[in-house]
């Protein structure tokens, strides 16, 4: 179902928006992201869907984000994309999550040497 968080590090809300906020923030703290999720092994939280495929950028841009995910996805070296915008920007955020496996793969078969998998995405040669 939809993934909800909340914290101290949780926006308190829209400012001087107290409609908007009441709408993405419940009466007990939770921020609902609008994202569907389930739990994948080692514990993590894999996006997999949206309560709204569709969002408006400031410029007035409708953006489908899982058409531009499902782009990225299909690189061999991209285990996850997560795309995000909002109508306060005009542009987009892409936070992308690297298929370790495959970047170990690739760098034995073009022969780098690497310690982890840190150290390959930060060489800057790759």
């Amino acid at each position: 179902g939809e993934f909800c968080i909340r914290g101290p590090i949780i926006f308190q809300g829209y400012y001087k928006d107290e409609v908007q906020t009441r709408e993405v923030i419940d009466e007990e703290g939770w921020l609902h992201t609008g994202d569907i999720g389930i739990w994948i092994a080692g514990g993590r939280l894999k996006i997999i869907d949206r309560k709204k495929n569709i969002f408006k950028l400031a410029q007035g841009e409708y953006i489908a984000p899982e058409k531009i995910e499902n782009v990225y996805v299909k690189c061999n070296f991209v285990a996850q994309c997560f795309i995000y915008g909002d109508n306060f920007n005009s542009s987009l955020v892409a936070v992308v999550s690297v298929d370790p496996d495959v970047m170990k793969a690739w760098a034995a078969s073009q022969g780098i040497v690497h310690k982890d998998l840190t150290q390959l995405c930060n060489n800057p040669k790759q």
